[in-house]
């Protein structure tokens, strides 16, 4: 049997990347602001947790991204009980 990676289809639209810590233990973080949300297929394994406001996922470099998202926590928590 083949290990196929499982997908949600999220709405997905501003989103803050987390370069790691600076010397005094502060976070770097960069902020990307865009116009509206646009679909994308996000690895569930990627998935490092899900709030009211974002995803956070993991990202190259050992960095995390917290994705704003159009959908409701409600909805977002379904597709990933069904994968």
């Amino acid at each position: 049997m083949i290990d196929m990676k499982k997908y949600i289809e999220v709405s997905m639209g501003s989103f803050m990347i987390s370069h790691g810590y600076d010397q005094n233990n502060k976070e770097i973080e960069e902020r990307v602001v865009v116009e509206g949300f646009s679909k994308k297929l996000v690895a569930v394994d990627r998935i490092k947790s899900v709030s009211e406001r974002y995803i956070l996922t993991d990202y190259l470099d050992g960095r995390w991204i917290y994705w704003e998202y159009l959908e409701s926590y409600d909805e977002v928590k379904q597709m990933l009980t069904e994968v």
